[in-house]
């Protein structure tokens, strides 16, 4: 942990309180003590309203066919079934798609994935809900039809969601076949299940003269306001979206909890009565998305040193049956594939081949982690090629200062802290000296082999869709000092609440106990944003922070009027407020404001300065600012069985001014686990006749658990402030560290590279399961069995001479 976290969490509390500090200092989550006291409600233990109904939806057991039929008869006459819905039910748009307009909520006409909600059972109880809607294979008239199920193929077919996309800078095929040296490769790298630990779920609640209100568990409650009121042909007024906390999204829950919203809005609509939808995890599995996994070929030309000269790279994702968010991914992907270093001639192509699989949707880096995980394998295998430690020619390819400054798509580069973060971490975890101990134990250890990896990250904070970096909030302050604050971000556990009310402490001079932030709520912060891209507390922050401040300044002039003394000289601090020498407490100002009429709440907003960008050429400056990180990763491999064992990691991370460094941390570890996780177990299987997701279950889908968090683990926060005007100087902390997790995958094909003596590039998949490191292993034994077989041959020969 940083001593600096350390020391204050160890810090008496009325010390804190004494301090005044509000913002920059370590707080507990607002909501801690009410989840270890199991007292923090989730959308399933908001009392049910008497007369709640229960929905399950009836998926295709195909991958793709035409839908000729529903024996509707036989689902009405399943016990305790109230009612069976269809697309014919749908009085207003039966669509629910995120950008572009091509997924229907329920099916019609044809079913596009193994998986996909063709109908919906209305009963008095969630078992028997789900037990008819397990009859979809019994009661649909499906006609099949050929399935697209892997990326290659649709690519082959030029099947693609959304049109392909290029981003190009210089001539990278002439400065390719200029290069002294010449890499050509092709790679793959797996998807991920968001697996958040509450599952998708909406209760809709019908109100007054045909009003809804949904509870549910999402992202963006302004997006599930908007297909419903259009599903149901209403205006948005008559939708109110709530959602208090999550247990877990990392981007499963900002589009694709549009589905069940809808559903469990057209029933209540329908009935007339509540209606809960929870979906059992397979069936959550086998209807949403979830990271795309991409395909990847490269032609890269590079010198002596390492220098990138030119780069050309195919990226190909699966995008499965529609658009979703996938046009957004591809394009978040392509702008990171840079990651930390100058490119001077490159050609990124993005192709999002639409099969007939689950659509797969935004999560935790949203494509920047793929991108830049093409180009870390890039440098890893140029270093290899050249006999380099991969750190140096890292450093060869780094940012620098003038011309190597500016990104692919034309934006500079500020705040560049890549070299001194390295260095830093470099030193303190003892690279060098480990580098070499390793090397020493490796070659007397001839079964466990170990390995190591310093990897970089460099990550644009920002929605690439300008409009989204906006935000609303309200500040409201009462009588007796307390505060109650709404914005429309959303808690996902991620802190953001807290974040925001140590924003609005700071502004009031008023202690953290004194702050509510209250649920996010359509009908009290309007058209909002969804709460990703790690924008959460750089956009809801600053607009809470606009709020209190005109609060505040309200407050002074009245202060000033009263007491005396000028306005912008008094202070609101340790729950009072200092004006003209005296020391008035905030209730006694509160109460003679209010009693002189000042308003005492007020709105506020913000909206990113300085965005533009071109989506056509691919150019401008989609990001406020970077956020940089390393991870130094150790493990040690098995090769007889494959098995990995992540034994110390060092992470050095750069947040700027730290809101609350104990909550930074926490995101730091946490996404460097789950980044961990990605690449090296979790790997998704789809049946490759049938299409059906066979890694749909806790039982054969495994995520990382506190055993795999490695016996070593050292993590910091870079001190560094944000150069750009962001919510007290600090940074995004969100996405960028997911990347670190990069360190852990190198580091194993470092280890097996070791068997070979470092002459051979490993073959490992992403992820690298046990199977992929076998496969690796063995790939580099065959390789330098070959290389020595001349010698052997020549000894032979000579012997029998």
């Amino acid at each position: 942990m940083n001593r600096a976290v350390e020391s204050f969490l160890n810090t008496d509390p009325a010390a804190q309180a004494h301090s005044g500090a509000r913002v920059g200092v370590p707080r507990a989550h607002e909501s801690a003590h009410l989840h270890v006291a199991g007292a923090a409600p989730y959308v399933d233990d908001i009392p049910e309203v008497a007369g709640t109904l229960h929905a399950a939806l009836g998926l295709s057991p195909v991958a793709h066919g035409k839908l000729r039929g529903i024996d509707l008869d036989k689902l009405r006459s399943q016990p305790g079934v109230v009612a069976v819905l269809t697309a014919a039910d749908i009085p207003g748009s039966n669509d629910c798609g995120a950008i572009v307009h091509d997924e229907p909520i329920l099916a019609v006409g044809e079913v596009q994935f193994l998986g996909q909600p063709v109908f919906a059972i209305i009963a008095t109880e969630r078992e028997l809900a789900r037990r008819a809607a397990a009859l979809a294979r019994q009661v649909l008239d499906i006609e099949p039809l050929p399935p697209v199920l892997t990326a290659r193929e649709g690519h082959a077919k030029g099947q693609y969601v959304v049109p392909p996309a290029h981003l190009v800078r210089g001539d990278a095929r002439a400065a390719i076949a200029a290069a002294p040296h010449r890499l050509q490769d092709r790679f793959v790298l797996g998807g991920q299940e968001q697996f958040y630990l509450e599952g998708q779920i909406s209760y809709a609640v019908p109100q007054e003269d045909g009003c809804l209100k949904v509870h549910c568990s999402t992202q963006h409650p302004s997006e599930m306001q908007h297909v419903v009121a259009h599903m149901l042909g209403k205006q948005k007024h008559h939708v109110q979206v709530e959602c208090r906390r999550m247990g877990g999204g990392f981007g499963g829950k900002e589009s694709q909890s549009a589905i069940f919203a809808s559903v469990a809005s057209l029933a209540a609509f329908k009935l007339g009565r509540p209606v809960k939808l929870r979906p059992d995890r397979d069936d959550d599995f086998m209807i949403t998305g979830r990271r795309h996994a991409f395909e990847f070929d490269v032609d890269v030309g590079f010198d002596d040193e390492g220098r990138l000269l030119g780069v050309e790279v195919e990226m190909l994702t699966n995008a499965g049956w529609s658009a979703d968010l996938s046009a957004a991914v591809m394009g978040r992907a392509l702008c990171h594939f840079d990651n930390a270093y100058w490119l001077p001639d490159v050609a990124m192509h993005g192709y999002c081949a639409r099969t007939n699989t689950q659509s797969n949707t935004a999560f935790r880096g949203f494509g920047g982690p793929q991108g830049a995980f093409a180009i870390e394998h890039v440098i890893d295998t140029v270093a290899r090629r050249l006999g380099r430690d991969p750190l140096e020619v890292r450093r060869a390819n780094f940012y620098g200062v003038g011309e190597r400054d500016v990104t692919p798509y034309e934006q500079k580069v500020e705040g560049n802290v890549i070299e001194p973060l390295v260095a830093d971490l470099e030193a303190s975890s003892g690279y060098q000296a480990r580098r070499a101990e390793i090397a020493a134990w490796n070659a007397q250890s001839p079964v466990l082999k170990r390995g190591i990896a310093l990897t970089p990250v460099k990550f644009g904070i920002s929605f690439n869709v300008q409009h989204l970096n906006q935000a609303g909030a309200l500040v409201h302050l009462y009588t007796d000092g307390s505060a109650l604050v709404n914005h429309g971000g959303t808690e996902m556990g991620q802190g953001l609440n807290t974040k925001v009310a140590q924003v609005v402490a700071h502004e009031l001079g008023l202690s953290f106990d004194r702050i509510r932030v209250t649920a996010t709520d359509t009908f009290k912060v309007v058209n909002t944003s969804a709460t990703a891209a790690s924008t959460g507390s750089d956009l809801n922050g600053k607009a809470a922070q606009d709020a209190a401040r005109q609060i505040r300044e309200r407050l002074a002039a009245f202060a000033a009027g009263k007491h005396g003394g000028a306005a912008d000289e008094v202070r609101f601090v340790h729950d009072h407020v200092e004006v003209n020498g005296r020391r008035v407490p905030i209730e006694e100002l509160l109460v003679e404001a209010y009693l002189a009429r000042v308003q005492l709440w007020s709105d506020g907003f913000y909206a990113t300065p300085g965005l533009h960008w071109d989506s056509k050429n691919m150019k401008g400056r989609p990001f406020y600012y970077f956020a940089y990180g390393a991870a130094v990763s150790e493990v040690v491999v098995d090769t007889l069985t494959g098995e990995t064992k992540l034994l110390r990691g060092d992470l050095l991370h750069d947040v700027g001014k730290s809101l609350n460094p104990a909550l930074d941390l926490g995101q730091v570890e946490g996404a460097y686990i789950q980044g961990m996780g990605w690449l090296t177990m979790e790997e998704l299987v789809w049946h490759p006749k049938t299409g059906a997701l066979l890694t749909h279950a806790p039982s054969t889908y495994k995520i990382p658990t506190a055993n795999d968090a490695p016996p070593v683990f050292n993590a910091r926060l870079f001190d560094n402030t944000n150069v750009a005007d962001s919510i007290h100087r600090s940074k995004a902390v969100g996405e960028p560290p997911l990347l670190l997790g990069f360190s852990v995958w190198h580091a194993i094909r470092d280890a097996v590279s070791s068997i070979g003596g470092h002459r051979f590039d490993p073959p490992l998949r992403a992820p690298a399961t046990a199977e992929a490191v076998l496969d690796a292993v063995e790939a580099v034994q065959a390789a330098a069995a070959q290389a020595c077989a001349p010698s052997v041959d020549a000894a032979e020969a000579v012997e029998a001479k």
